[in-house]
């Protein structure tokens, strides 16, 4: 499968199944769109074939010297057998032993606090019910969710840990008492506790501060980007904004970290189409480490995005990617999470075919300790799969989630763009289609054109 595009000046040719990026010339990337046009499967047989070369003069001979498309052709034949272009489909041969393969629970998200001291109007959550009550998890149901973690880990030796809400702040000594507990189990289980928070600032405090870059891995806090996009989608439950009081705690703790180990996450909607700017914004207050999220919302929400946003959309991810390039040479760069793709090494296998581990190696946590594939799913009836007592009660829910991949989903077979998202968001499909097996499509769009530009970006700075 070959995918080309052209972006910022850049003709790009992207050979999916290898992974191989080229960045070509004019007359290069013609020959092959011919070639690929041609037939629906290539062989390195069928371009070595005369009537290659007579498809291209017949063509494009108006365009391009003899002599040019014959020089052309032979490139293209020897990438083509060193298997860098045209390369047949290695991975579906694969899915079966992803499907059977024995997975372990490597991570949980606690939601140590369903509650929360703002009324984002956005919020999934709920404002931390999720469906259901207020409450804060106790150390004895966390404490179990540990237990159950270690015990359902195999041999692995790094887990991890998010404390998530809600707001997990509302609920801090049992946060900082289930950090001291992990930390004896590594000595007797011969295991490392990776843990990270969710926040949102408001309670964020010299102590917590200390704390948190003393046992947190990765931190992620809470933000929409501009002042007045902040404080009109993530106001406290009287209205007032938040941004004045928790731009100043998030620019301390990230310099307490040496601008690294965190992230700084907003979420657009259609009411901020320029989310450029609030990113540019993010970085003009000293933030290095940054990402901002699509809003996921039905059509009826006034903030949701449409499919009529999209264009505005897909250039707006373009003109972030200019300006990136720029502010990186000029040595004021800084990371953008969804244009962070690694073209050399990349997930494994298993990982590129079935995304995120939801369901099977990663599960979440209820504060009276009920399990569910992610946090997305919590409040769901029919996604509860256990509770920390008895352990996972519903296999079947986990052997659905291990059975998804991107060639269970029809729409991402012929995706160019499958191996760097896995397939999607398996709560947004559930959401939007009635089953996990299918894919939020404006999402799918969106994912599309940050991966074009993120290779693009790859491009331009090497290039130098």
């Amino acid at each position: 499968m070959i995918h080309q595009y052209k972006n910022n000046g850049y003709n790009i040719v992207l050979d999916v199944y290898s992974g191989s990026v080229h960045v070509v010339d004019d007359l290069c990337y013609d020959v092959i769109e011919i070639l690929n046009g041609q037939n629906e499967k290539h062989t390195k047989k069928t371009l070595c074939e005369p009537e290659a070369f007579h498809i291209l003069e017949e063509k494009l001979g108006d365009t391009y010297k003899k002599e040019e498309l014959k020089e052309a052709l032979a490139d293209v034949q020897a990438l083509t057998e060193t298997g860098q272009l045209f390369t047949e489909d290695m991975f579906e041969n694969m899915i079966e032993v992803v499907k059977e393969r024995k997975t372990v629970v490597k991570a949980l998200c606690l939601h140590i606090a369903h509650d929360c001291n703002l009324a984002c109007r956005y919020c999934f959550a709920e404002e931390g019910e999720y469906h259901g009550r207020r409450a804060l998890m106790s150390y004895e149901v966390g404490k179990k969710a540990l237990d159950f973690l270690i015990a359902n880990s195999g041999n692995r030796h790094n887990l991890e840990v998010d404390f998530f809400g809600g707001e997990p702040l509302m609920n801090w000594q049992t946060v900082k008492d289930l950090v001291a507990y992990g930390r004896e189990q590594e000595k007797i289980h011969d295991k490392h506790f990776r843990f990270t928070v969710t926040t949102n600032g408001v309670l964020l405090n010299d102590e917590i501060q200390e704390f948190v870059n003393q046992e947190m891995d990765n931190v992620v806090l809470s933000l929409d980007g501009r002042k007045e996009v902040n404080d009109r989608m993530r106001p406290f439950r009287n209205g007032k904004g938040s941004y004045d009081l928790i731009v100043p705690k998030f620019q301390k703790l990230a310099d307490s970290r040496n601008q690294e180990k965190y992230y700084v996450r907003g979420t657009f909607t259609r009411e901020n189409l320029d989310f450029a700017e609030d990113i540019l914004h993010f970085a003009d207050l000293g933030f290095k480490q940054m990402s901002i999220e699509p809003v996921v919302g039905d059509e009826s929400d006034p903030y949701a995005i449409r499919e009529e946003d999209l264009p505005a959309i897909m250039g707006e991810y373009v003109r972030l990617a200019k300006i990136m390039i720029e502010r990186k040479k000029a040595g004021k760069g800084f990371n953008f999470f969804h244009f962070m793709i690694d073209l050399n090494g990349g997930p494994c296998v298993a990982k590129r075919l079935s995304g995120c581990g939801s369901g099977t190696e990663y599960l979440a946590v209820t504060p009276w300790g009920d399990l569910y594939p992610c946090h997305q799913f919590v409040g769901q009836e029919e996604f509860l799969m256990g509770n920390v007592d008895e352990g996972i009660t519903k296999p079947e829910i986990a052997d659905d989630f291990r059975s998804c991949n991107v060639y269970s989903k029809e729409k991402c077979r012929d995706c160019f763009a499958k191996f760097y998202c896995s397939g999607g968001c398996m709560a947004n499909s559930y959401n939007f289609h009635g089953t996990i097996h299918n894919t939020y499509d404006i999402g799918c769009e969106m994912q599309r054109k940050r991966v074009e530009c993120a290779i693009m970006i790859k491009a331009a700075l090497a290039e130098g």
